[in-house]
């Protein structure tokens, strides 16, 4: 069953326009990881500063798989610089489907 990886990021002011940009650079890579199904950037509209990813992965296996990455391991710690909280994160399965209206 396919999960949802949600994960909250609060960064330094100064820095949001470089996180943008680094996750511009860098998207594809994550969404190409093996398991991965797509990854968006979100950005919170009341708080400056707030993001949050959401991927969407085969399976949990899939999702640890990708932590223990080369490009894992350059992505984080270079974000991690630029927090200005701890990060949260959620992984999520679909319970039940959602009506879209058109």
């Amino acid at each position: 069953m396919a999960i949802q990886r949600i994960v909250k990021m609060t960064f330094k002011t100064d820095r949001c326009a470089d996180f943008e940009l680094y996750f511009n650079e860098i998207k594809n890579q994550v969404g190409n990881q093996p398991g991965c199904q797509g990854v968006k950037l979100l950005k919170d509209i009341a708080e400056t500063g707030v993001f949050f990813t959401y991927s969407v992965w085969d399976n949990e296996a899939a999702l640890n798989a990708y932590r223990y990455t080369p490009l894992f391991g350059e992505v984080w710690p270079k974000v991690k610089e630029w927090f200005a909280a701890k990060p949260e994160a959620w992984s999520t399965e679909i319970k039940l489907e959602s009506i879209q209206n058109k």
